[in-house]
């Protein structure tokens, strides 16, 4: 069953007169996000109505990768290393249709799973590494996907954010995959502020209120991939303005 987020807010766009000026802060805050640079931390109470007002808007945000199962999520989240999710569905849906379990890929083989996944950068490397964690569920795990983190670690591909993903997204746990667009959105609002992935996963997770732990990482992710963008921020339509300690918001 595909899983994919459909709601994308809209976009803002610089005015004539400040656009040079705009796109030159924004890339440079950009670049001072995406460093970890320290930025001051919100009281708790307007983290909580952020979280409140997400959400509202919200309620059940999906990931954008398409799946049928855990171990289809797995190998889509691997394949989306260094990907867009749009490239990783074309190419995922041939495959998935004929290769949804671990033995069912390691009788595809390498060469033609290739053959499928061959327009996704490093094609290659991850060919190996699917078959590789394919063949390490079947002997290890009676070809079921792992619902830990520490073991998921241990498959060929698979680092914390990809572990922390499936577990989010196909167990329903609290766990936070620390992306470019979440690190940058929790540094520039002060949600979290780190100066490594792992800082700023530890962070929202001491901050984030239980009630919305399980979705806090799809709304900060699909935040900063739709409004709070690197380049043009749309701070105009952003529902959480008036909260965020970003100091140089748009304002067209």
């Amino acid at each position: 069953m595909p899983r994919r987020q459909t709601q994308k807010p809209a976009l803002s766009v610089a005015s004539p007169a400040t656009k040079s000026a705009g796109r030159t802060k924004a890339k440079a805050n950009a670049a001072a996000a995406s460093a970890g640079t320290q930025r001051a931390a919100l009281p708790q109470a307007e983290i909580t109505e952020i979280f409140r007002r997400f959400s509202q808007a919200l309620p059940e945000p999906k990931g954008e990768l398409d799946y049928v199962n855990a171990y289809t999520l797995l190998v889509a989240v691997v394949l989306s290393a260094q990907a867009t999710d749009v490239g990783v569905n074309k190419a995922t849906k041939t495959l998935f249709a004929i290769a949804d379990t671990p033995a069912k890929m390691i009788d595809l083989g390498e060469e033609a799973l290739i053959g499928h996944i061959k327009t996704i950068g490093l094609f290659r490397t991850k060919a190996k590494n699917v078959i590789a964690l394919s063949r390490l569920l079947v002997e290890d795990h009676g070809g079921e996907v792992p619902r830990s983190r520490e073991i998921l670690e241990t498959l060929p591909g698979v680092g914390r954010k990809t572990a922390n993903v499936v577990l989010n997204i196909a167990f329903g746990l609290p766990t936070i995959a620390v992306d470019t667009h979440l690190f940058r959105v929790a540094n520039r609002t002060g949600l979290a502020p780190g100066k490594t992935p792992l800082a700023v996963e530890l962070g929202l997770e001491k901050v984030v209120p239980a009630t919305y732990a399980r979705h806090a990482h799809h709304w900060l992710i699909l935040h900063g991939r739709y409004v709070c963008k690197a380049i043009k921020p749309a701070c105009p339509t952003c529902l959480i303005r008036d909260i965020c300690l970003f100091e140089d918001k748009t304002t067209a």
